[in-house]
């Protein structure tokens, strides 16, 4: 099964990177695994642009309840990527985050998508997405 994106056409955020050496694998271009690692640093900064981190989201933590890749193009050692994040969807206790990864070529590496779950870690516990991101979001827009 192929997996189908519809790529957004507004994003909230954009971070450089640099592949680095632990980012390639055995063929000498990017890894499937550091993807979702290039991914992750980029939600990380994404959410230190807001104010808050994924242990303290507007007052409830963060955890991802899944990911999917499509990947476009190879990458290489200290090519410069562009990352884009756009909040896709928002749901009762959670929201969706893609990700456009770019060469600095303009040419598209990879799509991503995560689910993002609002969570209490000390109660195991899903918990309600809070109106202050959403709030926040559509000030923004």
């Amino acid at each position: 099964m192929k997996i189908k994106f519809k790529v957004p056409s507004k994003y909230h955020f954009e971070t450089k990177l640099k592949i680095r050496v632990s980012d390639l694998n055995y063929g000498g271009h990017l890894g499937n695994d550091s993807v979702l690692s290039l991914a992750h640093e980029s939600r990380v900064r994404f959410f230190l642009n807001l104010g808050v981190t994924e242990r303290d989201f507007f007052n409830v933590g963060l955890i991802m309840a899944d990911s999917a890749i499509k990947y476009k193009s190879q990458g290489y050692l200290n090519e410069s990527i562009s990352v884009k994040i756009s909040v896709t969807e928002f749901r009762s206790h959670g929201f969706k985050l893609f990700y456009l990864l770019k060469k600095d070529s303009n040419i598209d590496l990879a799509y991503v998508q995560t689910s993002m779950v609002c969570y209490d870690y000390d109660n195991s516990k899903i918990l309600p997405l809070p109106e202050d991101f959403k709030n926040l979001l559509n000030e923004s827009s």
